[in-house]
C-alpha cells in the first residue's frame, strides 16, 4: 500500500514539475527565444560543417545579446508585418489593373501568383512570434 502512494507522489511530483517547466518556457521573454533559436540554427550549421553561417549567425547572437529588448522586437515585428500587408495592397491593385486590360491571361495569372506569394509571406510573419 506504500508502494501505491509513493507512486502517486511521484507521478504528482513529475505532473507539478512538468506544468512548472512549461510555464517557465511561457514566461521566456522574446529575446531569450531568439537567442535559443539562432544558437539552434548555429548547432545545424556546425553540424553541416558551413563555417560562413556560423560566423554570421555568431555575429547575429553577439547583436541580439548587446542590443535585443522584447518591446524592439515587437516593434520590428509589427513593421514587418506592416510593410507585407501593403504589399499585399499594392499586388492587389496590380492584379486589377491587370484584369481591367484583360488582355494577357499570362501577365493575370503572374499578378495572381505574386498576390499569393505575398499572402503567403504574411500569414508566416504573422504565425512568428517576433
Amino acid at each position: 500500500m506504500e508502494g501505491k502512494n509513493l507512486m502517486k507522489h511521484q507521478l504528482l511530483l513529475g505532473a507539478i514539475l512538468f506544468s512548472l517547466s512549461g510555464s517557465l518556457l511561457a514566461a521566456e521573454s522574446l529575446c531569450q527565444q531568439k537567442e535559443h533559436d539562432i544558437q539552434r540554427e548555429i548547432d545545424m550549421a556546425k553540424q553541416h560543417d558551413n563555417q560562413r553561417r556560423v560566423t554570421g549567425l555568431e555575429r547575429a547572437l553577439t547583436e541580439v545579446r548587446a542590443n535585443c529588448t522584447d518591446e524592439r522586437l515587437k516593434s520590428a515585428h509589427s513593421e514587418r508585418i506592416a510593410a507585407q500587408k501593403q504589399k499585399i495592397a499594392e499586388r492587389e491593385r496590380e492584379l486589377q489593373e491587370e484584369r481591367k486590360d484583360g488582355d494577357d491571361k499570362e501577365k493575370i495569372e503572374k499578378r495572381e501568383r505574386k498576390l499569393e506569394e505575398a499572402q503567403h509571406e504574411l500569414k508566416k510573419l504573422e504565425a512568428e512570434p517576433y
